[in-house]
């Protein structure tokens, strides 16, 4: 059986409230590339490391209301995030859907693991002790990955096994994921409906 050639699976979404203006693009067949303008250094070292490692091409350019905090629009880049993705998704089709990944980083490991089912679940046991990265909150870490798994509408698990420093469990919650998500969107080619038994996610 040859398996039709899926549409692209891109989405470009631009979302302004009264504390953010957001513009972000994805391709979910891309190669990593694109460029990320959170106007927050060390988030956008976070989506560079997310797009490096998903392999989704990713551009973000945001403009938010720093002089009070990161938070809204750390918070709103994860929800156009998630948007984009549920998108480009479509009725995800022929997608693997399941994804998992344990990465390693110096004396970290993270385990994340992901449904892109169509359904909201969000659990997340990765403690950060240091309350900053540098000027970043270290909560709003947990805080990006609900926004945007609620606005995937997909299950999303992240597990800190153990880890010290704040920098590296931080890189290590986005490279999991990021290889997770990669493994759940990519194209399955031994299958050419839903992957569900319903028929419909």
């Amino acid at each position: 059986m040859t398996q039709p050639i899926p549409k692209p699976r891109q989405s470009s979404i631009e979302r302004k409230t009264g504390e953010t203006s957001i513009r972000l693009s994805v391709d979910l067949d891309g190669s990593g590339v694109g460029t990320r303008k959170s106007g927050i250094g060390f988030l956008d070292h976070m989506l560079d490391l997310f797009a490096r490692h998903s392999m989704i091409d990713l551009s973000v350019d945001a403009e938010g209301d720093l002089h009070v905090d990161d938070h809204h629009t750390c918070e709103d880049i994860g929800i156009v995030l998630g948007q984009a993705m549920n998108e480009a998704l479509g009725d995800r089709r022929s997608v693997r859907r399941y994804g998992h990944f344990t990465l390693p980083m110096d004396e970290c490991l993270v385990t994340t693991a992901v449904d892109m089912g169509g359904r909201y679940a969000f659990e997340y046991d990765a403690p950060i002790a240091a309350s900053k990265i540098g000027t970043f909150d270290s909560e709003l870490v947990e805080h990006f990955w609900q926004s945007f798994a609620a606005n995937a509408h997909c299950n999303l698990h992240v597990v800190l096994h153990h880890g010290r420093n704040a920098h590296h469990i931080s890189e290590c919650i986005f490279k999991a994921s990021a290889r997770a998500i990669r493994m759940a969107v990519e194209i399955d080619p031994r299958q050419d409906h839903v992957p569900s038994t319903k028929g419909v996610l």
